[in-house]
């Protein structure tokens, strides 16, 4: 490279520090969305897994004369961290601290989303095989004069079988067994004969694929409990979406589905118990979205932790 070379790249303007007056303002945020890096997760049985991610990075513009941020060194920073390190809540403060430390003179608040789809091997309800979930995941953190506040999020889907429905359709049944055997004798293999015949089980609740949306605030201390979080919805929803399926399979997720009839509400309620139980969360929000097969729209129930200040009852997801 000339001297000539040398003094011209010195001399390369930077527009984003120029003040403009007539525009002056302070900014809430300002970064980059949809920044594709790979996220590491380290396993409970010590190994580490990676996954393709999207993130969100921004700072706030606290100076009104500043023109913008740095968002090359936003880009730089979550490069470097997520690719060399597994995502903990300590690896992510580093992170933010990185943020606000590149840009000094223009920020002091940070945040920053990863969304990203973590994959769990499933076994089968009665046969040996086993199959892979995938299940949406989102972590936030930010860092505002030293407070540092995490957030996890995760998608679950499950059946939801209409406990309504069901009582209509035992009605049915009820109807149909008497007119079929008003003048007929009782007898244990008629009775039997007559379950197994779909002249005889006339109608059958309806049931639907339904969506469990979660959102938790970890208290400090823990690490993130993502597959913990995920069996602690399931293990309270009972109904979980399957993988492999054969028919000893399906049958038992039939049993699954008769067993734990569902209304919105109940699922919402069953979420709010179980999380309302566990001490690593601060404070949560569940939405319960049933995807209707009688309606064309949905069914929904949102429940929250109660915790002053906290999330509420906000309906959006």
């Amino acid at each position: 490279m000339t001297a000539t070379d040398s003094s011209a790249l010195r001399a390369m303007p930077d527009i984003a520090t120029e003040p403009q007056a007539a525009t002056a303002g302070v900014l809430d945020w300002v970064g980059m969305d949809e920044i594709a890096a790979p996220v590491r997760l380290a396993l409970a049985d010590g190994s580490i897994v990676q996954s393709p991610a999207r993130v969100a990075a921004f700072v706030n513009l606290k100076r009104p004369d500043a023109r913008g941020i740095h968002m090359s060194r936003l880009y730089l920073h979550v490069d470097r961290h997520l690719s060399s390190e597994p995502l903990t809540p300590c690896s992510l403060r580093r992170l933010l601290r990185d943020f606000l430390d590149s840009h000094a003179d223009l920020s002091d608040r940070a945040k920053v989303s990863i969304r990203f789809d973590h994959m769990v091997r499933r076994p089968a309800l009665r046969s040996d095989n086993s199959g892979w979930k995938s299940y949406p995941i989102q972590v936030s953190a930010s860092l505002h004069e030293g407070q540092f506040a995490l957030e996890l999020g995760c998608q679950i889907a499950y059946s939801s079988t209409c406990p309504c429905s069901a009582a209509l359709a035992r009605q049915l049944i009820q109807q149909r067994f008497a007119a079929d055997f008003a003048d007929r004798p009782l007898s244990r293999e008629a009775v039997l004969d007559w379950l197994g015949r779909e002249q005889g089980i006339v109608a059958t609740p309806h049931s639907q694929r339904s969506l469990a949306e979660v959102r938790v605030r970890l208290a400090p201390g823990f690490e993130f409990p993502i597959l913990d979080l995920i069996d602690r919805v399931e293990d309270a929803l009972q109904t979980p979406v399957q993988t492999a399926v054969k028919r000893e399979d399906e049958q038992a997720f039939a049993l699954l589905n008769g067993q734990n009839l569902m209304f919105c509400e109940d699922a919402a309620r069953r979420m709010q118990h179980a999380l309302d139980a566990d001490e690593r969360i601060a404070d949560f929000w569940v939405r319960a979205s049933h995807l209707e097969s009688l309606h064309p729209h949905d069914a929904v129930a949102v429940a929250s932790k109660g915790v002053r200040g906290g999330y509420g009852a906000d309906p959006a997801p």
